[in-house]
């Protein structure tokens, strides 16, 4: 068992990752449960990148087990921690199960559920950065193939049997072929509606190669995670923006290489990853203590600003 188990003697929620210790969610919960009149506390769960299945077993049936601990967001460990302990759930919800992995550990009624937030997360993030109509002719350019690029394409897909306007095309470009091919499958069993175009792009001169010819007002997302742990930019300083673009980086932190080289372009709007940080978290809690919290307006602006209040100097 994980060094950390020890039994909660209080209402926790747990944050399982690989160094938490220094993430500013630790300062961040306490001001939020305050606002939100939540009577919890944080704990992190710190596990190695792959671990060993049965680490994440143990964890999952810790929570699971464990009266006062009522639930947890995972990072970094969302499809390792799901294929290990996928039977100690007793539910998953739709997302978790065609994406494979989960974000969010809850309990209902002696349930211990799973669910994937990123659709939602993500999906609430972009329609703060296109307004619902203003697609048109657009389309939606993402640097990386992972989690968090795979689950912003569902969203999308979902958006079209609603009857809402969507990117007249998708490209996602990755430097291994792996991701490319999974996402491309599970496209497949969708019957995604949307046109996509997966390339392969191990050099960074071949995402430049994807934003030429895009139409005016396109969006380009890094979701590489370059520019936050790792420095650069999954471009090269000669890529070209769309004018009148919008270049979305995933990160809020780091040096954001990408949002520079997009602030070079002719009026290109360039926006961080903030707004999808509270709300990866924000959808979470609401999860784990059954709470409502805003996503938008006022109410939300303040969860927001609390959190900026607390942020200063640590890492997320």
């Amino acid at each position: 068992m994980p060094p950390q188990l020890e039994p909660a003697t209080e209402p926790t929620m747990y944050f399982i990752g690989v160094t938490t210790g220094s993430s500013s969610i630790m300062r961040v919960f306490p001001a939020w449960a305050e606002h939100l009149g939540v009577d919890a506390r944080i704990e992190g769960i710190d596990l190695p990148l792959h671990a060993d299945p049965e680490e994440y077993r143990a964890v999952v049936a810790f929570i699971r087990e464990d009266p006062r601990s009522l639930g947890a967001l995972v990072t970094t460990h969302k499809l390792d921690l799901l294929v290990a302990a996928r039977e100690l759930f007793d539910e998953l919800g739709e997302d978790a199960e065609t994406l494979g992995e989960i974000s969010s550990i809850s309990k209902r009624d002696g349930r211990l559920i799973g669910h994937a937030k990123d659709p939602v997360t993500s999906g609430l993030a972009l329609e703060a950065i296109v307004d619902d109509g203003d697609w048109g002719g657009r389309e939606l350019v993402i640097l990386g193939a992972g989690g968090s690029s795979l689950a912003l394409t569902l969203y999308l897909h979902r958006r079209v049997a609603a009857g809402r306007d969507v990117p007249a095309r998708i490209v996602v470009t990755n430097r291994s072929p792996g991701r490319l091919e999974e996402m491309e499958a599970i496209h497949g069993r969708l019957g995604f509606a949307i046109p996509v175009a997966y390339v392969h792009a191990p050099e960074p001169e071949l995402n430049d190669a994807q934003l030429a010819g895009l139409p005016d007002g396109s969006v380009v997302i890094n979701a590489t995670g370059l520019g936050k742990d790792r420095p650069g930019s999954p471009l090269t300083d000669a890529a070209a923006f769309p004018p009148g673009g919008i270049a979305w980086d995933f990160n809020y932190r780091g040096d954001l290489v990408f949002l520079a080289q997009a602030q070079r372009g002719p009026d290109v709007r360039v926006v961080d990853g903030w707004d999808y940080f509270i709300h990866g978290w924000t959808r979470v809690i609401a999860e784990v203590f059954d709470l409502d919290i805003p996503t938008e307006g006022p109410a939300f602006d303040r969860i927001s600003e609390i959190a900026r209040s607390t942020t200063s100097g640590a890492r997320t």
